[in-house]
């Protein structure tokens, strides 16, 4: 770790270094780097005339779509565990 408790790590996405700065370990950002990664490439797979912009912009929909559907499980999760206390 550096200064400030941030760790600094260097990072392979879709065949390009990164540079990542964070406050979480060196394994927790290599672990996202590597599904950011395997996300390209599962697209990439389906789609493979998109330029890496495209993908790239592609990517983070998919990424997002998958977080936001995951926050509603969680959140009627919360509910229910409510609603039983």
């Amino acid at each position: 770790m550096s200064d400030g408790g941030k760790t600094k790590t260097t990072v392979e996405i879709y065949g390009q270094s990164y540079t990542i700065i964070g406050q979480e370990t060196k394994m927790h950002m290599r672990h996202v780097a590597s599904i950011v990664d395997d996300k390209m490439r599962e697209i990439n797979e389906k789609n493979p005339y998109l330029d890496i912009n495209k993908l790239a912009v592609l990517t983070a929909v998919n990424v997002v779509h998958d977080y936001l559907k995951l926050k509603e499980q969680y959140e009627k999760l919360e509910i229910q565990l409510k609603e039983k206390e």
